[in-house]
């Protein structure tokens, strides 16, 4: 559910029908509607439209911060401002570029540098049960409860950040499969080359394949991780990955 007050707080008084349809009727139905169209195409949708209608005031920094914040990333919305050039108009994308470098810069300063990031699903929490296995920081949220058959999680990785080698064990069935999400990332498996990844890619690990993977280094990445189930299963986690193997990728 998306809330809103601006519309009370600066109409309640002077206009408080507009106020309601801008507030409980915009933004409390129609952007609410989540599984119509998730949030992040809607950032996308809006920004474009007032970037073709000229509009570059504050309404426009407003839906950038919404954008942001609802998993485009800083890279993505370069990429959108670049392509909606030749079909709104050069000067109105010149003048959002402005208005954006500040935006994703005060996430940076003011947010630790993590907002718009995670994708569809969002960012989660600090994946500090298993710091210890990671190099940099990393980001999990859970999109199922453990009494769920299957564990799903979205991970999201900063840019260089990767985890240790890994296996997973299972005396049947087991193993893992990531659907990439959001950004660029990497996935080995020992004794093989490195394998880049982007979203819709999937990777199928069985059970005993001893592996890693991570974001690329000037890329922030997310993946679903789904847990398959199985018997006798645990993790057993190996040595870091180097940072010679790791930047000669």
């Amino acid at each position: 559910m998306v809330t809103q007050t601006a519309g009370h707080d600066a109409l309640g008084d002077f206009a408080p029908k507009f106020a309601e349809l801008n507030d409980d009727v915009l933004f409390g139905q129609v952007w609410s509607r989540e599984s119509e169209l998730p949030l992040k195409l809607r950032s996308i949708v809006t920004v474009s439209a007032l970037i073709g209608k000229g509009i570059v005031d504050d309404s426009l920094r407003y839906h950038l911060q919404s954008a942001r914040e609802n998993g485009v990333s800083k890279t993505e919305m370069a990429e959108l401002l670049t392509h909606v050039a030749f079909y709104a108009g050069w000067p109105n994308a010149w003048a959002v570029f402005k208005l954006a470098k500040e935006v994703y810069t005060d996430a940076v300063l003011g947010g630790g540098g993590v907002e718009g990031h995670g994708g569809f699903f969002g960012l989660g929490e600090p994946n500090d049960a298993y710091a210890q296995y990671f190099i940099g920081n990393s980001y999990l949220k859970a999109l199922t409860t453990p009494d769920d058959p299957i564990a799903i999680h979205n991970v999201t990785f900063e840019p260089g950040c990767r985890n240790n080698w890994h296996i997973h064990h299972a005396t049947t069935g087991g193993g893992q499969v990531l659907i990439c999400v959001d950004g660029e990332g990497w996935y080995q498996e020992w004794g093989k080359p490195a394998q880049g990844l982007r979203p819709g890619d999937v990777i199928e690990i069985p059970a005993e394949v001893k592996h890693w993977h991570g974001a690329k280094v000037d890329s922030w990445f997310s993946h679903l991780a789904f847990g398959i189930p199985g018997e006798g299963l645990s993790n057993e986690w190996c040595e870091p990955v180097s940072d010679k193997t790791y930047t000669a990728l």
